[in-house]
């Protein structure tokens, strides 16, 4: 049984992306463990955090609890991130995760040329959005996930759902749910 990390940076308790994303998470199966970015209270890193950070890296000491995130992001087998498009990005809480996760020597590493290798489990992160007005080729929020996640976390296989327009007058909101749906049935997941 696989398992699944799903990184929840939906803010509203009816969120659209929250919806899409359960249904990707219903046909992966596997364990999932939830990770609410809204109940973690997750903080930019300080100074002192910065500096206390690069002191245990540098002893190859990952037990505290400052890595804990990036521990079990590297660990986990299978990503699914759940993130609105919000001004042409995501949340400021899934930038913070993503700070806390990106490790040197958890989830990856430099190699002797100074080039990022990724030290993640996962083979593959599919990351699920939705928009009220259009994306089109501006979703910036899943380019720099899909960034990260094949140059730092060495994750192959980056995949995005996406439902767009849904709060432009007139849209057939189920419908275009309902249309992103049926891609992840019809999905190789």
């Amino acid at each position: 049984m696989e398992k699944v990390l799903f990184i929840n940076a939906c803010a509203r308790p009816d969120s659209r992306t929250r919806f899409l994303a359960e249904k990707v998470l219903a046909k992966l199966g596997g364990q999932t463990e939830e990770v609410n970015l809204y109940s973690e209270k997750l903080l930019p890193l300080t100074y002192e955090q910065l500096e206390e950070r690069n002191r245990l890296i540098a002893s190859g000491d990952f037990s505290a609890p400052l890595f804990q995130h990036a521990r079990q992001f590297a660990e986990a087998e299978e990503i699914v991130i759940a993130a609105p498009y919000w001004d042409l990005s995501f949340p400021s809480v899934l930038r913070i995760y993503l700070e806390h996760t990106t490790v040197t020597g958890v989830t990856f590493r430099y190699s002797e040329n100074g080039v990022p290798v990724g030290l993640c489990k996962a083979k593959r992160l599919i990351y699920v959005t939705t928009a009220g007005g259009p994306i089109g080729n501006m979703n910036l929020g899943f380019d720099y996930v899909k960034a990260l996640a094949s140059t730092f976390y060495g994750i192959p296989d980056v995949v995005c759902f996406q439902a767009e327009n849904l709060d432009v007058w007139g849209a057939d909101v189920p419908g275009i749910l309902q249309n992103t749906e049926k891609e992840i049935e019809s999905s190789q997941l």
